[in-house]
């Protein structure tokens, strides 16, 4: 790999909760990832342009606030609009393990409950991006 990969972190909607999102962003940097975190109160549209002007390799959503299926699906119906076919959407916070299935036969990447250790979500995102982009 030429570059390191670099992840967009990002709370959408009106979840103010973003200790979970910060942990996250610092643990992707100090695995030796790139991190934009987007801050609080952001739209799928705000998330998927800044994906794209960072040219990201993946975007990771935090979200808490029960939204996951009105903003996963939009977030992946903007991005293969925008033919981000080879950016990882994928996420976590309180999401049921029915809908977490759900949204991934939508396209939404593995998703990770509070606790999961932050290594394997570093290596789930290096690993996707070591399959599925070249560089």
């Amino acid at each position: 790999m030429n570059r390191p990969v670099r992840v967009l972190v990002a709370k959408v909607g009106l979840d103010g909760h973003d200790r979970g999102a910060k942990v996250i962003a610092t643990a992707l940097r100090d695995a030796g990832m790139e991190v934009i975190y987007t801050g609080l109160r952001q739209t799928p549209e705000m998330v998927v342009n800044a994906a794209l002007q960072e040219d990201v390799d993946a975007i990771g959503i935090s979200i808490l606030s029960g939204a996951h299926n009105t903003i996963f699906p939009k977030v992946i119906a903007l991005m293969k609009e925008k033919k981000m076919d080879d950016v990882l959407l994928t996420g976590g916070g309180i999401i049921p393990e029915d809908d977490m299935k759900t949204l991934n036969e939508m396209g939404v990447g593995k998703l990770f409950a509070p606790g999961t250790p932050t290594s394997e979500i570093s290596e789930y995102i290096t690993a996707w991006v070591e399959e599925h982009r070249s560089f």
